[in-house]
């Protein structure tokens, strides 16, 4: 992985989708089963997990409950 902190425009896409779907499925008018499942995929995917693991381990993400 290159820089976590200057990720790839394939990953700043995803991420930025992520943010676009979680924000979709809060909406109680608009919220919709597909939501989920795209962030499911999203979180999956390889390039989004490793993004996650070097981030957490420069401590600047949230500590998972």
């Amino acid at each position: 992985m290159t820089d976590p902190l200057k990720p790839e425009l394939r990953l700043l896409v995803m991420l930025g989708s992520i943010a676009v779907h979680a924000e979709e499925m809060l909406d109680v008018k608009k919220g919709h089963i597909f939501d989920m499942e795209i962030l499911k995929a999203l979180l999956n995917s390889p390039e989004v997990k490793t993004w996650l693991k070097e981030m957490d381990k420069m401590a600047l993400l949230p500590v998972k409950r």
